[in-house]
């Protein structure tokens, strides 16, 4: 997500310091442009705006606090933004550290997969002061389409993060098991979801997600074990907030299967493999 990312900021006109702890992302946008941080903090010093994509909360936390990380290289007045997806009580806390020296932050992760990455076409939910928002808002347009400030709180645009990855999975999982259903009781799948499309249970879901799963395309869009780990951010939360998040449990539990039989990188629309499995369906 990252790389394409930056790709697109070249492409906006915007000077960029990169690093990644993988060297060849960095070699190809270095190559496009961009000059080499050769660390988290050399990307800080050299940058007005530091923008973080990482896999999970401890990453962030490492690379933003931890040795040569982001916070040993920023200044008073700088803006960093953690456009990861994790857990909101982390955004808190990195806000916070970010906060004691003078430097602004937002966390503003995204919806749209890699495809959203590459066509500049992400949607963006930001948590955050308003005026820091509007001031970054120029180069989140470089990026994304459709952008909404959720609100002033750090961990605001993980709440909805969450959210978003709450109706993804449990809409997979509706879509598999209504597949699944017309394919084992002998009705033509294809038909069925062309019907479905027409009436109330369309969705983007069923149109792009179906698709994958009439043409047996599970080639990674979104990876199994990532959005298992996105539904644990929403589960914690959850608990958190006192709210009960019974179908989020029971989809997490069913990725947390497909990663033990070893399907943890297929496209989350893999599902439909898991609850055809569970029918007596090979293949």
């Amino acid at each position: 997500m990252g790389k394409p990312m930056a790709l697109n900021l070249l492409r906006a006109g915007y000077a960029l310091t990169v690093h990644s702890r993988s060297r060849g992302p960095v070699t190809e946008v270095a190559a496009a442009g961009a000059a080499d941080g050769g660390s988290a903090k050399g990307v800080a010093e050299r940058s007005d705006v530091v923008i973080a994509m990482l896999p999970d909360s401890p990453d962030v936390r490492q690379v933003v606090l931890g040795p040569a990380g982001v916070l040993e290289g920023a200044r008073a007045g700088q803006v960093v933004v953690d456009m990861s997806t994790i857990s909101p009580l982390v955004s808190r806390e990195i806000a916070a550290s970010l906060g004691a020296k003078g430097v602004e932050s937002l966390d503003a992760p995204v919806s749209g997969g890699q495809k959203g990455a590459i066509d500049a076409a992400l949607s963006i939910m930001v948590g955050g002061p308003r005026a820091v928002f509007e001031r970054v808002l120029p180069i989140f347009q470089a990026m994304g389409k459709n952008i909404v400030h959720i609100g002033d709180t750090p961990g605001a645009g993980q709440v909805a993060k969450a959210c978003n990855q709450i109706i993804v999975a449990t809409t997979i999982m509706a879509v598999a098991e209504a597949l699944t259903l017309a394919r084992k009781s002998g009705a033509d799948v294809a038909k069925v979801r062309q019907a479905l499309l027409g009436g109330f249970a369309q969705s983007r879901i069923l149109d792009q997600h179906g698709q994958r799963i009439l043409d047996r395309n599970f080639a990674p869009g979104f990876r199994i074990r990532l959005h298992r780990k996105d539904l644990g951010i929403a589960l914690d939360t959850g608990k958190a907030s006192g709210v009960p998040l019974m179908a989020t449990a029971l989809v997490h539990e069913a990725m947390d299967a497909m990663i033990a039989q070893g399907h943890g990188d297929l496209d989350h629309s893999a599902l439909a493999r898991f609850v055809e499995s569970l029918s007596g369906i090979e293949g």
